[in-house]
């Protein structure tokens, strides 16, 4: 009897097992047929998942696709992005640039599909701003011919990226006339620093350079033509229409010893090559009393919290040649802002959907928010982008509310003058102070695009290349040499592959000039 039972409940947990595993199956098939897809993509910070809402589901809804969204913080994403191209469970796709860069493409390229085909066949709209924008091709298509991501063009972008404020009331409080020329600066805060210029009563609280959130070192030597920009560019500009490599020039070298008499001299942070943001935002911030001079950032509000008030921009400085710059490279246009694995079952059905963020509705609310909550469109066709709540900011709300930066987005030339934007902070405000320095902004370096042979040597060649580089820099700005060590200097980074290094950049450059007059 009792054999017989045990047959019994043998099989019966036999069958079980076949009906879960068939039914399994038939879900994971049903989840594939049904439109399903996993997409990971990268946040800032942790804003919740409202960005999700609204336009995105509307989207998914008309696609007859549903969406699961795999969302990583930037904080924890290096370590989980390893795991999953090292063979872990790779998603259906990539969303934003965030999450992969050229490198991790190129080096793991057999795990992604190439899109061109694709793209004709699947996504009208982004066909037909490639034609509107021969730039837009080009900046996605690789060496070998194929397009492995899907780029932007972001909406409502300066053209100058971050740039120096300075204390008005300071200026008022001694008497003191804007700076024009790079020598006025130096004057300014010389006078910072040996006067009561905050009016608390202490003459020795205040700071006359206090960094910010850029590169202190290029943002004080900018009148010195380093215009330096963007991360992805690194130190590489163009000069004259040619690619050079900032710490390399003669021009640096005299802005380097230039910041080193200002160092010594007391005008500058002694604590800004060794302070962390918190420490530099508690300066820039304190309660009771404005205690940096100039500092260097996007605006005043996300500058300098409850003395904003006080601050104006410092106008660009005349510099030794004559010339005034800003830092022209915010960022308008990318790439690797989708890519697909070849875990993906039906990428037409995918693309199809995703054509549908390479529209000017799409792209205003993928910046801003969904209508109704972000932005509101009104019957002659123009957007309102709305503010915040009472108490909160306009950029962390658009963060909050969309995808931001990244994600597929288009919009064409003359946009942006359909757009109302709130223009006493955030985006608004930037806008408004762009018009003032947009004159003075220079060519960014383009989105070249490396082979992977090319980038693998680069990422060797960079480590070294960039260390000394900035060991280098802080150590003249603060103990000075630069001009007595500059031949050792470069003869170390010759050393170090500098010549390989910038053929490298050199050729990527000219393959990208190229492909772009092909495409015109």
């Amino acid at each position: 009897m009792r054999r017989k039972i045990f047959l019994l409940v043998t099989i019966f947990v036999l069958l079980t097992g076949l009906l879960i595993g068939c039914n399994k199956n038939t879900s994971e098939k049903e989840s594939k047929d049904d439109g399903s897809y996993r997409i990971a993509t990268v946040r800032w910070s942790d804003w919740g998942d409202e960005f999700l809402k609204g336009f995105v589901e509307k989207t998914e809804k008309e696609a007859g696709i549903k969406v699961k969204w795999d969302i990583y913080l930037n904080s924890e994403w290096p370590d989980k992005k390893s795991v999953l191209l090292a063979g872990g469970d790779l998603p259906d796709a990539f969303w934003g640039s965030l999450a992969l860069n050229d490198g991790d493409i190129a080096q793991n390229q057999d795990m992604f599909i190439p899109l061109e085909d694709l793209i004709d066949k699947n996504m009208p709209n982004l066909k037909a701003a490639f034609e509107k924008e021969p730039l837009l091709r080009a900046l996605v298509t690789s060496p070998d011919g194929h397009i492995y991501s899907l780029p932007k063009k972001l909406p409502l972008r300066p053209k100058t990226g971050n740039q120096l404020f300075i204390n008005k009331k300071w200026l008022d409080n001694l008497g003191l006339s804007m700076p024009d020329t790079y020598e006025d600066f130096y004057n300014v805060l010389k006078a910072f620093k040996e006067k009561d210029a905050n009016g608390n009563g202490d003459p020795n609280d205040e700071i006359p350079y206090g960094g910010g959130l850029a590169n202190n070192v290029f943002s004080f030597i900018l009148p010195f033509g380093m215009t330096k920009g963007s991360d992805r560019a690194g130190y590489m500009a163009l000069k004259d229409g040619e690619p050079v490599f900032l710490p390399t020039l003669d021009a640096y070298r005299e802005g380097i010893e230039w910041m080193h008499k200002a160092y010594v001299e007391g005008l500058i942070d002694p604590e800004i090559f060794t302070q962390d943001q918190s420490m530099s935002d508690a300066k820039r911030k304190n309660e009771d009393v404005a205690l940096v001079g100039v500092a260097v950032g996007w605006t005043p509000d996300a500058l300098f919290g409850p003395h904003a008030d006080e601050y104006v921009p410092l106008p660009p400085l005349k510099g030794p040649d004559g010339n005034r710059y800003v830092i022209s490279d915010a960022e308008t246009y990318g790439r690797n802002e989708f890519v697909i694995t070849k875990k993906c079952k039906d990428p037409d059905k995918l693309l199809q959907w995703v054509d549908k963020f390479y529209t000017e509705d799409a792209s205003i609310q993928t910046f801003y928010g969904s209508f109704g909550v972000g932005v509101e469109k009104l019957d002659n066709g123009t957007y309102k982008v709305l503010e915040p709540p009472k108490g909160e900011s306009a950029d962390t709300f658009a963060w909050v509310h969309s995808f931001r930066d990244f994600g597929p987005k288009y919009i064409e030339d003359g946009f942006n003058d359909k757009v109302d934007l709130p223009k006493d902070s955030g985006d608004g405000l930037k806008l408004e102070l762009d018009k003032q320095i947009n004159q003075y902004a220079q060519e960014p370096y383009p989105y070249v695009i490396f082979t992977k042979d090319e980038l693998q040597r680069l990422n060797t060649l960079s480590v070294d290349i960039n260390s000394y580089v900035e060991s280098m820099q802080s150590k003249w700005v603060v103990e000075g040499g630069a001009t007595k060590e500059w031949k050792s200097y470069i003869s170390q980074l010759k050393k170090m592959g500098l010549d390989e290094f910038m053929d490298i950049q050199k050729k990527a450059f000219d393959r990208y000039q190229n492909t772009l007059k092909e495409l015109q």
